[in-house]
């Protein structure tokens, strides 16, 4: 029946419903009501500000920091215990891990879902192995873990500022080279970890310091290439996390986001610990 055909919704009608002397009053006027009252909610919701990613579980350029400082500040926990917790047990907890967060490391980066726990885990191995490494180097070359932040703080924030300005963008072409470089950087790690282990090269480092170039050590060299490969990883993680970010990725990917990112900056720790310990050892 038609709306205005309903003797209830009469304009004559109207009042009379109101006062319960139609039968059907109740029931009616029971329904004007709800629709009042639905209009209402629509027009309310119609006025609120539209949800934002947090609202919607949506991965948030603040998700992605806030779990990268705690997974870095796992790290630094774990660079605590060998450093101040116990030091004459550095060598040792170095190694564990060492060994651990590597097996960590691949646990994660194949897992198709994220788990917090195994990347935070992640986080505190490596700060173990970071710790035990640092004091090994500091003892020998005082201030050169500063001098490793600072250089790993600096390529951070220029890569950033260069990727928010649009100048340097993860292309396909650049994966490609980054891919071929990445064999060829990983070939000679394993080389050279072979060599030292077999007893080959008695140096620290390997081929990194037997061998120069125009009188420069190949280490520095592959050094900074190692650098530069890292930057450019830095690039690839701030444009997964903005393709994330603009996609809806669901919040949780903000653990792999953070990720990435703490594997790149203890890469480039590490590199630069190398680096200067190269230099001032052929002081």
């Amino acid at each position: 029946m038609a709306l205005g055909g309903n003797p209830v919704f009469n304009g004559k009608n109207f009042r009379t419903a109101a006062r319960g002397d139609n039968p059907a009053a109740y029931g009616s006027t029971t329904l004007a009501g709800q629709t009042a009252m639905n209009q209402q909610q629509l027009e309310h919701l119609y006025n609120q500000p539209s949800a934002g990613p947090a609202e919607t579980g949506r991965m948030t350029f603040d998700d992605v920091i806030v779990k990268t400082i705690a997974t870095i500040g796992m790290v630094l926990i774990g660079a605590a215990v060998p450093a101040f917790l116990f030091p004459s047990l550095a060598p040792l907890l170095m190694i564990v891990g060492l060994i651990g967060g590597f097996v960590l490391g691949l646990v994660n980066a194949f897992k198709r879902e994220p788990v917090p726990a195994l990347i935070l885990g992640y986080g505190f191995l490596e700060g173990l192995f970071l710790g035990g490494l640092t004091m090994f180097l500091e003892a020998q070359f005082p201030n050169i873990a500063m001098q490793a932040l600072l250089g790993t703080l600096s390529v951070f924030a220029v890569t950033l500022v260069l990727f928010k300005s649009g100048k340097v963008r993860a292309t396909p072409k650049g994966m490609k080279i980054f891919m071929i470089a990445m064999i060829g950087y990983a070939l000679f790690s394993l080389v050279n970890l072979g060599l030292m282990v077999f007893g080959v090269s008695n140096d620290p480092w390997g081929l990194r310091t037997g061998i120069e170039i125009f009188g420069i050590p190949l280490g520095v060299l592959i050094g900074v290439l190692a650098i530069g490969l890292a930057a450019f990883s830095l690039v690839i993680d701030f444009t997964m996390i903005s393709e994330g970010v603009r996609n809806g990725a669901a919040r949780k990917y903000s653990w792999t986001a953070a990720f990435g990112l703490t594997v790149t900056l203890v890469w480039l720790y590490v590199e630069f610990l190398r680096i200067i310990a190269i230099l001032r050892g052929s002081e």
